[in-house]
């Protein structure tokens, strides 16, 4: 007889993965609001400095990360478009499919998924990315790029954790209790 308390399938849920969903739109908010600051406060690539490091600096990005594909004349924001809606579907899936036990790649993946919303957001409505974080050192700079980006390096890196460190473990624990 089939329990009832197990779920199988596509579409298996559980409600203590609303937190991480949570997660995905503190990121998704932050990430907007600043973008907003930095639009209404900021002039076009003109820095602001804030520290001997940091400016703030207004640019749009058209292309992918770093600007990449930014003068590929066009295609590459219906591209990148679709791209982050298809992966934003996947991951929401994914992550309501965690399990209870799991902490660091759920939240890996929530925050790669505010991330993508958020530059999806710009996509949509601008039609390019809005970013203002410009971190240099003395002539070299690193390409200016928003909250949304940090949650995704962040989440990226959180994955990575995960994928080399974590996993190992959980199946490790996992083969312990089947034989047991």
């Amino acid at each position: 007889m089939p329990n009832p308390q197990q779920k199988a399938g596509l579409f298996q849920f559980y409600p203590h993965n609303l937190l991480w969903v949570g997660l995905s739109i503190v990121a998704i908010v932050l990430d907007q609001w600043t973008k907003w600051i930095a639009s209404t406060h900021l002039n076009y690539a003109d820095p602001v400095p804030v520290l001997p490091f940091l400016n703030w600096t207004l640019l749009h990005n058209y292309g992918a990360a770093f600007s990449f594909l930014s003068d590929a004349g066009g295609w590459q924001r219906y591209f990148f478009t679709s791209l982050a809606a298809l992966v934003s579907v996947i991951f929401v899936f994914w992550l309501m499919r965690m399990p209870k036990h799991i902490t660091i790649l759920p939240m890996a993946i929530a925050l790669i998924l505010g991330g993508a919303v958020g530059n999806l957001i710009d996509r949509v409505t601008l039609g390019y990315v809005v970013d203002f974080i410009h971190v240099y050192y003395n002539n070299s700079h690193f390409p200016a790029f928003n909250l949304a980006d940090s949650a995704i390096t962040l989440g990226t890196i959180l994955l990575l954790i995960d994928t080399f460190f974590l996993e190992k473990h959980r199946i490790q624990r996992a083969d312990m209790q089947h034989h047991e």
